[in-house]
């Protein structure tokens, strides 16, 4: 298992729901109708544009609970890039397993290989300068395979849950200050690291006297997150965020930020088209 692959657990319960969702109560019933419960066959995914690939774990989980006499093998891998029109796997055995699953197989690669694809073009734009990193504005249920098909484009993860790191942001400071906040939190949770979403200068003075260890700027422009980085001068890590896309993501390289982060590369990306190509079959 490498780093690019979302966890075992996380693959077998969303292939699980998946299947459960597309094979209804009486299965794929058209291919039951006319299909031989003995032909055997090979298919090809390929990819019908140029993108990067994502999802092959689940694309393989998807045939091993349909049926076990499947093999998948595949000529890319995450993370590496699909060429338009050349193979990215093969599948063969059973063809009643092999149409069962094409759908769910083709959902999980073409979405996950989008998500994969919209983050290298944001790599590819911040030119090693900045680190593009995703949010939890996610698919409900998927996160765990989205945020692995942001690291095979290239990206970075921020919280997987709630649980992982402590972020501040306006609604937790309707009744306390920043400063308040930061230290409750601290009392709390000693040790974990400290995230505050500032939209002000002066939130991000309290920022540094509070002595956090991210800072988020909120729909600054790049003036402004220049002037915010001068300001807390490496005493603080710095994200930015709010609705930067890939017109304007560079107009940030020169701020001095250590992050971008970027909720369209798990709710916004348009899905690769990948298709499964079913040759000679016996």
């Amino acid at each position: 298992m490498s780093d690019l692959d979302p966890p075992v657990t996380a693959v077998a319960d969303a292939v699980r729901r998946a299947l459960a969702e597309d094979q209804g109560i009486l299965g794929d019933i058209t291919s039951i109708a006319t299909v031989p419960d003995n032909a055997v066959g090979r298919g090809v995914f390929a990819s019908r544009s140029e993108g990067v690939m994502a999802g092959t774990r689940c694309a393989t989980e998807v045939y091993a609970q349909l049926d076990s006499a499947v093999s998948v093998e595949w000529q890319v891998q995450d993370g590496e890039d699909a060429e338009a029109g050349a193979p990215l796997g093969i599948v063969e055995g059973p063809v009643r397993a092999l149409l069962g699953g094409e759908r769910t197989a083709l959902n999980f690669l073409s979405h996950l290989s989008g998500v994969a694809t919209t983050t290298r073009r944001f790599v590819r734009s911040a030119r090693g300068r900045v680190r593009i990193r995703d949010t939890r504005k996610t698919i409900p249920g998927l996160r765990a395979l989205q945020k692995a098909a942001v690291r095979a484009g290239g990206g970075f993860n921020h919280r997987e849950s709630l649980s992982d790191a402590i972020l501040i942001k306006d609604n937790h400071l309707v009744q306390l200050t920043l400063e308040a906040a930061v230290e409750r939190a601290r009392v709390r949770w000693p040790g974990r690291p400290i995230e505050v979403e500032c939209d002000t200068v002066d939130q991000v003075s309290a920022a540094r006297r509070a002595d956090v260890d991210v800072v988020l700027l909120d729909n600054m422009t790049p003036t402004d997150v220049a002037g915010c980085v001068a300001l807390l001068d490496g005493a603080a890590l710095v994200e930015i965020s709010g609705g930067i896309d890939i017109d304007t993501v560079t107009d940030y390289l020169s701020t001095g930020a250590d992050y971008i982060a970027v909720g369209a590369l798990t709710h916004s990306a348009r899905a690769l088209d990948v298709g499964l190509d079913l040759e000679a079959v016996s």
